[in-house]
């Protein structure tokens, strides 16, 4: 009988934050305007861009707009709204119509460029490591879960998967931080199970393997 009893040994450590985070999520995620949006700390500002996205997946995929029509429809509605307004505001003493010197601020696109290029950079020395086969595991595990991810694509178009990414972005980490502390116990217990399957796993028919030893291996 193999025992197992290894596979508690954990059960009385510290549990950790989700993918072993050390900060809190919104310095994870740059701490300013990106943040603040993703967090959904302004909540119009990103109620009104999940709802753009929302607007412009419908277009592009149920009503089968293409870019550059939408662009025309788009610039046509918006210069006759400008015109009437222009128009009927000597008549009607409204407000002229003016357009802000700044639609959004510098900060806003130097937070966006500088997270994105943070998160290349990582992803351009994991995918390093990982091809150069320092983790062997690691490496079979991204070449067999890219084949699988590219299978799928064959059934997903673009346009749907970028409007799954975005929404993802738009509502995963305003989700995390609100149910944060369930989402990690739930976590840390997958991760348990996972290693206890690993363990059970390697004892069971891993073990069972038979292997010679180095000097056999070597006359051989």
């Amino acid at each position: 009988m193999t025992s197992y009893s290894s596979d508690s040994d954990n059960d009385f450590a510290p549990k950790s934050k989700l993918l072993g985070r050390q900060r809190p999520i919104h310095s994870v995620l740059g701490g300013g305007r990106v943040a603040d949006i993703l967090l959904w700390r302004d909540k119009r500002f990103s109620a009104a861009i999940l709802i753009a996205v929302a607007v412009m997946w419908f277009l592009f995929e149920v009503v089968d707009y293409t870019f550059v029509t939408l662009l025309c429809h788009v610039s046509i509605t918006t210069m006759l709204i400008v015109f009437i307004w222009s128009a009927g505001a000597d008549i009607f003493g409204w407000t002229p119509p003016s357009i802000p010197k700044d639609i959004l601020q510098d900060t806003t696109f130097e937070d966006v460029a500088s997270i994105l290029h943070k998160k290349f950079n990582n992803f351009l020395s994991i995918f390093h490591f990982v091809a150069c086969g320092n983790d062997a595991k690691l490496f079979f595990l991204a070449i067999i879960s890219l084949y699988i991810l590219s299978v799928f694509g064959n059934y997903i178009s673009t346009l749907n998967l970028l409007f799954f990414g975005l929404l993802c972005v738009e509502t995963l980490p305003f989700l995390y931080e609100k149910y944060e502390e369930e989402v990690d116990d739930i976590a840390y217990k997958l991760k348990r199970q996972m290693r206890k399957m690993c363990r059970k796993f390697n004892a069971d028919f891993l073990g069972k393997i038979p292997r010679g030893t180095s000097k056999e291996r070597k006359q051989k």
